[in-house]
C-alpha cells in the first residue's frame, strides 16, 4: 500500500521545535545497526539536539575532543549520535582511546577528521566495532585508500563542491554509504542527494537565532511566535 496514513502525536510544549528540511526525506538513508538514518543534525548544543526531529546527531566541534561532552550530548538526545573523536588537532593513539572510550559511551559511530591518517584508522577498526566515519573535504583525498583502512561511511563536507564530491565518489564507488553537508537550501540539499549521498547532516540555526525573532516577538508584546 502506498500514501499510509501516520498519525502524529504533538505536545502543547514540545511542538515547538526544529524541524529538518522536508527535502531530507528524499534521500535513501543508510542502515547502521538496523536504524534508517537520512537526517543528521550538526550540533553539540544539548538544547538544540534535544528540540529536533532529525533521525541522529554528529557531534564533532573545533577543539580536542572530550568525553564529558560526548556524554553530555548522549544524556540530552533521543537519538543516536555519532562521535568526533579528532584526527587533525588530536593524533594517533589518543584518537584509538577517544574511539574505544566513544563505543563504551554509546555511541553509534565515530568521525574521524580528514587529516587522520590511515594507519590510525587501521588501529581504529582493530579495536572497535562501531563504524569509523572519514570525512571528506575535497578530491585529493584517496577513497580506496580510507576503506581499505576500515572507513565504513564517508562524511563529505566539501562546501560548496558537496555535491559534486558526493557524484564523482558515487560514480567510483557505488556501494558506499555516504553522509554529506546538505547545504543552506532545499535545492542545495536536493542536489546533493541526485548526485548519491545515503543520509544528510543539517546545521540548525543558533540559540542567538531562534531567539532572535522570540524575543522580537516579546518586545512587541506579543505571544511566542512558530518557528
Amino acid at each position: 500500500m502506498s500514501d499510509l496514513f501516520v498519525p502524529e502525536i504533538q505536545g502543547n510544549l514540545r511542538k515547538f521545535r526544529l524541524s529538518v528540511p522536508e527535502t531530507i526525506n528524499e534521500a535513501s538513508g543508510m542502515l547502521v545497526f538496523g536504524r534508517k538514518i537520512k537526517s543528521v543534525v550538526f550540533s553539540t548544543d544539548v538544547s538544540i539536539i534535544r528540540n529536533t526531529n532529525a533521525d541522529a546527531v554528529i557531534a564533532v566541534y573545533p577543539f580536542t575532543p572530550q568525553p564529558v561532552i560526548t556524554q553530555a550530548v548522549m544524556t540530552a538526545a533521543e537519538t543516536p549520535v555519532f562521535v568526533g573523536v579528532g584526527g587533525g588537532l588530536t593524533k594517533g593513539s589518543r584518537v584509538i582511546e577517544l574511539g574505544m572510550h566513544a563505543e563504551h559511551q554509546g555511541a553509534l559511530g565515530v568521525v574521524v577528521n580528514a587529516p587522520t591518517a590511515d594507519e590510525t584508522i587501521k588501529a581504529l577498526k582493530e579495536v572497535i566495532d562501531i563504524p569509523i566515519i572519514v570525512t571528506v573535504v575535497s578530491d585529493n583525498c584517496n577513497i580506496a585508500k580510507r576503506l581499505e583502512a576500515g572507513a565504513e561511511i564517508l562524511n563529505v563536507s566539501g562546501g560548496a563542491r558537496t555535491a559534486e564530491l558526493v557524484k564523482k565518489i558515487r560514480q567510483d564507488f557505488p556501494q558506499v554509504p555516504i553522509l554529506a553537508t546538505g547545504g543552506p537550501t532545499e535545492d542545495s540539499i536536493k542536489a546533493t542527494i541526485e548526485a548519491g549521498a545515503n543520509a544528510i547532516s543539517w546545521t540548525p540555526p543558533s540559540n542567538g537565532e531562534v531567539f532572535k525573532d522570540i524575543m522580537q516577538a516579546y518586545r512587541e508584546g506579543k505571544g511566542h511566535p512558530e518557528f
